[in-house]
């Protein structure tokens, strides 16, 4: 589940934005100033950022400037009233990654976040190997061992694997596995999701009805801890 950092100090605007994120699946944090805003850039690591540049105590553009200064590569998207060009210029040579003017429409601004947050994904080098517990991952070759013993994944649990260890210690719902596993984007049922998980289950844990690595979220999805 991204988690989305919204700095914005007009409440209607902050209830709004939440409202369609949460919405989307999105888990978020909110900033009211850019002091505030600066500090949950560093210390809560969003997967982006929505970044008013008229802020209390600290510009958006300044704080885009702080982050890019710390190395962070997060993807941000300034949110302002201003129309002006130049400071469209500004924001994007600072480090920002897109610019919306207020008012925008909100389907447009969620279709900029999913292309940003895809694109940061994209940018992530995916481990060939990965290891937890006694089972050893081979994801170029498809190749599987627990405690050594060569262990058979079929190629949709290899793809579960990958995207677990890409969103190690998130919380990934089963819409998203549907989504970017199984490419299926309308959601009239998720319980072969579930059906997938509890056979992968069997192959994975020490003990299946108590799981240590592929943990259950109530009325949400999964989170990997291996």
């Amino acid at each position: 589940m991204p988690k989305i950092l919204i700095v914005e100090d007009e409440p209607g605007m902050v209830m709004g934005l939440r409202d369609n994120c949460e919405y989307e699946g999105f888990e978020v944090i909110v900033a009211a100033d850019g002091e505030e805003g600066l500090r949950k850039a560093i210390t809560d690591a969003p997967d982006l950022i929505l970044l008013d540049v008229m802020l209390p105590k600290l510009s958006g553009l300044d704080v885009c400037r702080s982050v890019r200064r710390r190395g962070s590569s997060v993807p941000i998207i300034m949110l302002t009233a201003r129309s002006e060009e130049t400071d469209k210029v500004v924001g994007l040579e600072i480090g920002a990654d897109d610019y919306i003017t207020k008012p925008f429409g909100i389907k447009e601004l969620m279709a900029r976040m999913r292309v940003q947050l895809r694109r940061a994904r994209e940018h992530v080098r995916d481990p060939d190997t990965y290891e937890f517990g006694d089972i050893a991952l081979d994801f170029v070759r498809h190749h599987a061992t627990k405690s050594g013993t060569p262990l058979t994944l079929s190629p949709r649990e290899f793809a579960i694997l990958r995207h677990f260890v890409r969103h190690r210690g998130e919380v990934v719902t089963r819409e998203q596995l549907l989504d970017e596993v199984w490419d299926i984007r309308d959601y009239p049922i998720t319980r072969t999701v579930d059906n997938h998980i509890a056979k992968l289950r069997h192959k994975v844990e020490r003990t299946a009805a108590e799981p240590e690595y592929i943990i259950t979220v109530h009325r949400v999805g999964y989170k990997f801890l291996g």
